[in-house]
């Protein structure tokens, strides 16, 4: 009697997996577990998103901190293996993207190409930025020009990709082959389409930028920071993208490891405002400390102000109203030079029905003036906020009189 050989019966979707890939030669060199070689694909690309955060972004754009010679590069070194990316022209192009947000020039705004153009297209827009000179001449400025970027890194580019797929699989085999792919496709996905794509179109927003950034925080684990992209737009030198208590920079902790083994030094941050309890009078300094956190006012009037007295109409209206004013919510807090107008008509239409919402909104685009008259000499600036406070704390809404109250604190000065 001929015996059958054993059959391999499949248990679960892991094994199949594992059993797809032994079959496939998976080991290579390393003969790698499926589960070892997950983890190894999941550094890989960890490893090449904070060589774009903290390098490319934070470091070589923006000038946020300064890294060791060493660890600047190895992340230039690991980027050309990874992504074959030039980081004169990336640098070029994100700045360019900076100076013309949101602008028929911006190289990949959704607001003027289109979501679906960024989001699936955005390598396609990069490359075609890349082969443009003058942004390169005009933007590129103070990015590596020694030997190796200008005879190996910006001369054979797709030479480091080559040489990844190589080593891949000779370390995986042909399981190798999957994770350089893997790699070739994390970058174009999730920075070129994703952040460039989504970060300007969905999401929430802390700060009334006039661009259309977006913060997408869940995404956090796969894109290193880059994901809080509407706080970056707010402080664009700061080299920590998290402002709230829950947001999540990984990118910032990973610069924090670098600073405490001496590999890093942070140039620029965000700046805080400083409340003194005790200063009840608006001077010369009050001016300053405003002027230097004036997208943190906004975002405080927003949640100290405005959201309040909705609430407070919510709660005194019919249904029929409360409909309209929940549809003017995210529309009070907007900068109104992102909106279109049909969200305008909808905002004129709640405010011209509400008094108190109505009030607490025309001072928010006062405050909102005084900024805009930055050109204005100190003294004026400074009886136009006087004068603001003052009148606001005569309205008789709460909580606009505490924040004018609150405003007067704010100092330069030590406390």
């Amino acid at each position: 009697m001929v015996e059958c050989p054993p059959r391999i019966i499949i248990t679960d979707e892991y094994t199949m997996i594992e059993s797809l890939l032994n079959f496939l030669g998976a080991g290579g060199i390393t003969q790698l577990s499926v589960g070892a070689l997950l983890l190894t694909g999941l550094v890989f690309t960890q490893i090449t998103i904070f060589g774009v955060t903290i390098y490319l972004h934070r470091h070589q754009s923006h000038r946020a901190l300064d890294l060791h010679p060493v660890i600047a590069h190895f992340f230039r070194f690991w980027l050309w293996l990874t992504t074959g990316m030039v980081t004169r022209e990336w640098v070029a192009i994100h700045r360019k993207h900076h100076a013309k947000c949101e602008t028929p020039e911006d190289p990949h705004s959704p607001q003027t190409r289109g979501i679906a153009t960024v989001l699936w297209q955005g390598a396609e827009l990069y490359q075609a930025e890349a082969a443009n000179r003058e942004t390169l001449e005009q933007y590129g400025h103070h990015t590596p020009d020694d030997w190796l970027e200008r005879n190996v890194y910006s001369r054979y580019p797709i030479l480091g990709v080559s040489i990844m797929l190589i080593t891949d699989y000779l370390l995986f085999g042909f399981a190798g082959v999957a994770l350089w792919a893997v790699q070739m496709i994390w970058i174009p996905f999730w920075a070129a389409g994703v952040i460039n794509g989504i970060g300007h179109w969905w999401g929430y927003r802390n700060y009334e930028t006039v661009d259309a950034s977006r913060n997408i925080a869940w995404l956090g684990v796969l894109i290193g920071g880059e994901e809080l992209h509407n706080n970056h737009h707010a402080f664009a030198s700061s080299a920590k993208f998290s402002t709230r208590w829950w947001e999540v920079d990984l990118g910032w902790g990973y610069i924090l490891l670098l600073r405490t083994l001496g590999l890093a030094r942070v140039k620029k941050l965000a700046p805080q405002p400083r409340i003194l309890p005790s200063k009840e009078r608006i001077d010369m300094d009050t001016l300053r400390a405003v002027f230097a956190s004036r997208l943190h006012v906004m975002s405080s009037y927003a949640r100290e102000v405005l959201l309040p007295v909705l609430r407070q109409e919510l709660r005194c209206r019919d249904v029929a109203c409360r409909g309209r004013l929940r549809a003017a919510r995210r529309l009070l807090v907007r900068n109104p030079q992102t909106m279109d107008d049909r969200s305008r008509g909808m905002l004129e239409a709640a405010l011209e029905r509400f008094a108190a919402l109505r009030t607490v909104y025309q001072f928010r685009e006062r405050l909102q003036a005084i900024w805009d008259r930055s050109a204005t000499s100190h003294d004026k600036l400074l009886q136009a906020l006087q004068e603001w406070c003052q009148q606001a704390e005569a309205t008789g809404v709460e909580a606009l009189e505490m924040f004018a109250r609150r405003l007067k604190g704010y100092s330069l000065q030590g406390a």
